[in-house]
């Protein structure tokens, strides 16, 4: 089997900081990899860099795409990479508003992504932006309200909507839950997880919550000063760390 994604030895430096280095994995079809580690420990840049939002200074991101095989995104066309990040990609960021149109309708923040793949029939559009905005569980009746007078959970369930009304098969995601209440970020990992297992998902998740990745994730890397220092099945590397950094994440979590 070919993996749908393969990170081979991926650097990025900020002057003389560490982004993140050499970083290589292999993720396979429907699997769900968390990156963890505490603010600063590189799991950002990595992750803005496999997305193609940062270029790294060394390494390869291979993308088993649908027409070609795989292809090392970084050396891309950025029209080809743009076009993959609204088909195969999606990318759900940590503040809901940076995936949004705010300005534009609820429908209209759906529609758009069809739009961008060539979907021209209005009525079609609307009809799967509703069926959409039911599955991710927003009223239809909000169809034609904006982003701005939804909640933050609303907004970040409309994101993944937008994200995911292509069919896309890889799903980064940028601390999905970070700012929202315990209570939303129950109701939106639930979600998530259903989503992910009902369309066979591959998903990368970047967290600093423990307790997203046992939720989501199959396997687990931990990051430390752009490392990763760790790396197996969630479960595992939870239940029996291996290394000091990553006992010590665990332990700070079993105090709280």
């Amino acid at each position: 089997m070919t993996p749908l994604l393969s990170v081979q030895g991926v650097s990025k430096r900020y002057g003389t900081h560490i982004g993140c280095a050499d970083v290589s994995f292999d993720l396979w079809p429907g699997e769900v990899m968390g990156i963890v580690g505490e603010s600063g420990s590189g799991k950002s840049t990595l992750l803005n860099c496999m997305a193609g939002h940062l270029v790294p200074d060394t390494g390869a991101v291979v993308f088993d795409t649908r027409a070609d095989g795989p292809r090392d995104t970084v050396t891309m066309s950025e029209p080809e990479r743009r076009m993959l990040s609204r088909t195969d990609w999606a990318f759900v960021h940590q503040h809901a508003r940076d995936g949004l149109r705010m300005g534009v309708s609820a429908g209209g923040n759906v529609g758009e992504r069809l739009m961008a793949v060539g979907a021209r029939h209005y009525g079609d559009i609307r009809d799967k932006a509703t069926d959409w905005l039911a599955r991710v569980e927003i009223d239809a009746a909000r169809i034609d309200d904006r982003p701005s007078t939804f909640s933050g959970g609303m907004q970040q369930r409309l994101q993944i909507a937008r994200n995911l009304v292509t069919g896309p098969r890889l799903i980064f995601m940028d601390e999905p839950t970070g700012g929202l209440d315990v209570s939303v970020q129950a109701r939106l990992l639930d979600l998530l997880r259903g989503l992910v297992r009902d369309m066979g998902l591959s998903a990368i998740i970047v967290t600093h919550d423990l307790a997203v990745v046992r939720l989501l994730a199959d396997r687990l890397m931990v990051m430390k000063s752009g490392h990763v220092v760790e790396a197996g099945l969630t479960d595992q590397v939870l239940d029996d760390p291996q290394h000091a950094y990553t006992q010590l994440l665990v332990s700070s979590v079993l105090q709280v």
